[in-house]
């Protein structure tokens, strides 16, 4: 916000600027879903829904080799999806997975580093907050950007997936029998969490709701499961607690998206965007180059921006240029979310590491080391 103000006043144009892109994000019409998709990722995460899934997962494939790692991912990735914010995640379940892998005789830096990479994990399957904000930002039809996501989040969970199975093997670690009844009793316990992403994904691609619509379906959803159903929460004690969290959270996205907006609309009254395009046209021939450029370009950048706000000011940078080479929009932000995704366990600014390290309450050093081969 600093930087934008100090370049808006240096070129004598009114500061009034900022306000102004503030307000045009304000009146977007897709950002409702933002908050509501995350106060339905609080719901989940404040009653034992994490529990319950956990049970689901280990008993479909506990009996893996590595099982229990296989497991932390696919809870993990489910939770950030919803949650929109990979910190959530490891906060409401870090604790329970550690204590599972722990258990099972995992190695505890192993486990560490798991927990702290699959905190990011869901953030390509819908109806993640960064999918969501990207399709603001760069004016493409977020149902779209949903199903963009899929292949690849599944690619990424599968690699997870294969690094923990090799963990198990190694380490000969304990695994748990395949019980058909222990499936269909999991199952039946975490039916109305396990049918939440249906509801989203039939609402939005049924036809039957707008991306805000199904937002405020889920709300519902999760909250009358959560206070009614399973009664983990109660209406009066918890649901003014889970509110007010959520809205702290919401509101601090909300402010650093705002004042980024300011300093993205400075690049574009600058011409950044063009002058960058004239550069690469120039300097670069191949579109695949372009898009190794584009990758190391964006990790560094995921060092040392959070993803909201990068978003918000990189985007319009880099999508004239994608653009001038072919590069399919989703394609593009595919790859941009990938490489924000990484950026969450990188140093110097990866969120992820700082709420490990918090969390557990291990050096950032342990933690850093504990997610390199992730």
């Amino acid at each position: 916000g600093g930087t934008a103000l100090l370049f808006f006043l240096r070129d004598a144009v009114p500061i009034a600027a900022v306000p102004a892109e503030t307000y045009r994000l304000a009146v977007s019409p897709t950002l409702a879903a933002i908050p509501l998709f995350t106060l339905t990722g609080f719901f989940l995460s404040e009653g034992h829904a994490s529990k319950r899934l956990l049970r689901v997962f280990r008993a479909l494939f506990g009996w893996l080799p590595g099982g229990t790692a296989v497991v932390t991912g696919v809870v993990c990735a489910f939770f950030t999806a919803f949650t929109g914010g990979s910190g959530i995640t490891i906060l409401a379940l870090g604790m329970l997975l550690l204590q599972a892998l722990r258990h099972e005789g995992y190695r505890d830096e192993f486990s560490l580093g798991l927990i702290t990479a699959c905190g990011s994990l869901g953030l390509l399957f819908p109806p993640s907050l960064p999918l969501i904000l990207y399709g603001v930002v760069a004016t493409i039809p977020i149902e779209d950007l949903f199903l963009g996501g899929i292949l690849p989040g599944f690619l990424l969970l599968g690699m997870v997936a294969a690094y923990g199975i090799r963990e198990g093997v190694v380490h000969r670690v304990q695994r748990h029998p395949f019980r058909v009844a222990e499936v269909f009793a999991a199952v039946n316990e975490a039916k109305w969490e396990l049918l939440l992403p249906l509801v989203v994904l039939v609402a939005i691609f049924g036809g039957f709701a707008t991306i805000v619509e199904a937002s405020a379906l889920t709300v519902l959803y999760s909250f009358v499961v959560q206070c009614f159903v399973t009664k983990d929460l109660s209406v009066r004690r918890d649901v003014p607690r889970v509110l007010s969290q959520s809205v702290v959270l919401v509101g601090g996205v909300i402010v650093v998206l705002g004042v980024a907006m300011g300093l993205s609309s400075y690049m574009v009254d600058a011409q950044v965007p063009a002058r960058l395009v004239e550069w690469t046209q120039a300097h670069v021939h191949s579109p695949l180059v372009f898009l190794l450029g584009l990758n190391a370009f964006l990790l560094v950048v995921g060092c040392l921006m959070d993803i909201f706000s990068a978003i918000v000011v990189v985007v319009p940078l880099i999508a004239p240029a994608a653009q001038r080479y072919g590069v399919d929009p989703y394609h593009l932000g595919v790859i941009f979310l990938v490489n924000l995704e990484i950026g969450y366990m990188t140093p110097p600014v990866g969120l992820n590491l700082f709420i490990s390290s918090f969390k557990f309450g291990k050096p950032m050093t342990e933690v850093y080391r504990s997610v390199l081969p992730f």
